[in-house]
């Protein structure tokens, strides 16, 4: 991976909010923002669980309305 390529990745994790880095001279320290990971963790829970929930109601649904066995 070229340097160019793991700027391009920086910046855009950190115009997420999802690190934060500062430079002194020419070195440039990022740091994981923990919050925000908590966030985005909360937001893919409640994403996952949604669905999964649709995912169940629409498994009910086609077990409810598949076609017997014998009747045709």
């Amino acid at each position: 991976m070229t340097l160019s390529a793991v700027t391009q990745h920086l910046k855009v994790l950190e115009q997420a909010g999802l690190i934060k880095t500062s430079k002194a001279g020419r070195i440039r320290t990022c740091a994981l923002d923990v919050e925000a990971m908590a966030r985005i963790e909360l937001w893919i829970a409640q994403r996952k669980q949604f669905w999964e929930r649709q995912y169940d109601q629409l498994e009910a649904y086609l077990a409810s309305t598949s076609p017997t066995e014998g009747t045709e």
